[in-house]
């Protein structure tokens, strides 16, 4: 059986990094390709013989709804012949794709009027698709290589491509609370450690840092109680044919606590049997 891996989103959004990343992934990456021919693709990569075991179709990079109008049919098509089929999204707010466009001089492809009309005109355009979309993910607060790796832990591994994946991403709240996360909770009960004037400088990954935050006495019944929390939601989520689930933990800043709980929980659900990925978002600023 095939995977098939559509990506899709705003342009300016990083479809072009998803794309490289995926092919050094081992991906067999098709840019732009009209829906037409979709379907024969699909046909030559199922023949018997055939060596293509993951493809990823990027679709939108021209415009135009026509080219989107089939994109629909055409997942549901490609499930029903039983390959294993996900819609990647990509998306970032209209503010951060307006400076991405002017400070790149593009022309947006969908550019009859303004950037900011283009985009809102682009939005409505795909609207149905994000609402489809497997994982959605939010690269405005991530630069290339970020992005690059966040699809790397996302789909680099096919040994485990039939069961949900869970992302387990850490963030700060005075960047704003993640837009493409399922579950979010707040780690700004336990103590800061930014208030320590020994550890403001390091981060969660630092040892002093992680065994400041592991010794409060509320730490390790928030992890249990977490865990326990998930280990009962996943089953249920999996069952309902979700793919991927993202839990997000916010501190204050997102480079003390917030690291640290999220290592510590997805060490703990992988330990338990889940496939399970952390993310780090707001650690370097």
């Amino acid at each position: 059986m095939t995977e098939f891996l559509f990506v899709t989103g705003m342009s300016g959004a990083g479809r072009s990094t998803a794309a490289a990343a995926l092919e050094d992934l081992g991906w067999f990456v098709i840019d732009n390709l009209p829906s037409a021919l979709i379907t024969k693709v699909a046909e030559l990569v199922g023949r018997p013989g055939s060596d293509i075991e993951r493809v990823a179709l990027v679709i939108g990079r021209g415009g135009g709804d026509e080219h989107v109008d089939a994109v629909e049919p055409m997942l549901d098509r490609l499930r029903r012949s039983r390959h294993d089929v996900h819609l990647l999204f990509l998306d970032a707010p209209d503010d951060v794709l307006v400076r991405r466009f002017e400070g790149t001089r593009r022309r947006h492809p969908l550019a009859a009027r303004g950037v900011e009309e283009s985009i809102a005109d682009e939005r409505r355009l795909l609207d149905s698709l994000r609402e489809r979309a497997d994982v959605v993910i939010d690269t405005g607060d991530l630069n290339t290589n970020q992005l690059r790796k966040r699809v790397i832990e996302l789909f680099g591994d096919p040994s485990h491509a039939a069961h949900m994946q869970t992302s387990i991403v850490s963030f700060g709240y005075k960047h704003g609370v993640p837009l493409d996360v399922d579950i979010v909770l707040d780690c700004r009960f336990l103590p800061n450690p930014y208030w320590v004037e020994e550890l403001r400088s390091l981060s969660g990954l630092d040892a002093p840092v992680r065994d400041y935050v592991l010794k409060q006495p509320e730490t390790g019944a928030f992890l249990d109680k977490t865990e326990e929390l998930l280990r009962m939601l996943l089953p249920s989520f999996e069952q309902e044919g979700k793919s991927y689930l993202t839990v997000a933990l916010g501190c204050t800043g997102g480079r003390h606590r917030s690291v640290v709980l999220a290592d510590a929980l997805a060490d703990r659900l992988a330990a338990a049997g889940v496939r399970t990925v952390a993310f780090h978002r707001d650690i370097d600023r």
